[in-house]
């Protein structure tokens, strides 16, 4: 009797861990469109699109002067911020946890970091190359951005949605305004929002390396 009962609990034992990691395989992200959104992240030109959202042609200049669009991310997976390099507060931390994200993916063609300058005057194409060197970048798996102010932060606001439009520092013409944001975006093969993660928090940033390994490995 109590050789069937021990029997028996490993078998329930057995088909608990056998769930988990079922439930573990089958598991997507969410795609986020505009609707899935707070209305206050959301440009107000972007509010009509509930569904199939994906971000907006761009074209930069990296690290190295090379220009960066959307044809160098064709059908790969990343991840993005929004930074300054004289930054001295979040930024920083951010980009402490976004080089255990470079070295999780290390060498891996399919997956990319794109590092937005929100102080475009400061952060030149020389100012960007002290950075990146500083941290350690690989200048083909990670790119740090540089361009003008307005489209740097059109597309901040039209396509990654990452800073309620009240948290910006507005004091009525466009050059008080001012991103200062801590949230990683990422996005898939098909330009599509997949989630949002605090860039500061190594808790999140671990669930963010998770979650790019889910969509390396999705159909």
């Amino acid at each position: 009797m109590k050789r069937i009962i021990i029997l028996v609990s490993i078998a329930f034992v057995a088909s608990i861990i056998g769930y988990f990691i079922s439930v573990n395989k089958t598991k997507t992200l969410p795609i986020i469109n505009p609707v899935d959104v707070i209305e206050e992240m959301v440009d107000t030109s972007m509010l009509r699109i509930g569904y199939g959202h994906t971000i907006g042609d761009f074209s930069f200049l990296d690290q190295n002067g090379n220009t960066i669009s959307q044809v160098d991310l064709e059908n790969k997976i990343y991840v993005v911020e929004y930074f300054f390099t004289t930054c001295a507060t979040i930024c920083p931390k951010m980009n402490i946890q976004m080089q255990r994200v470079q070295k999780a993916f290390k060498g891996n063609k399919d997956f990319k970091i794109l590092s937005f300058t929100v102080n475009p005057e400061v952060d030149t194409v020389e100012q960007m190359k002290r950075y990146a060197l500083s941290h350690e970048a690989n200048d083909s798996q990670w790119y740090f951005l540089t361009g003008t102010k307005k489209d740097l932060y059109q597309l901040a606001r039209t396509s990654f949605f990452i800073l309620k439009q009240a948290e910006a520092q507005n004091l009525g013409d466009a050059d008080s305004d001012f991103i200062h944001t801590n949230n990683f975006v990422l996005v898939d093969r098909k330009k599509r929002i997949r989630g949002y993660y605090d860039g500061t928090s190594q808790k999140e940033v671990n669930q963010l390396i998770k979650d790019i390994e889910l969509l390396i490995n999705e159909k």
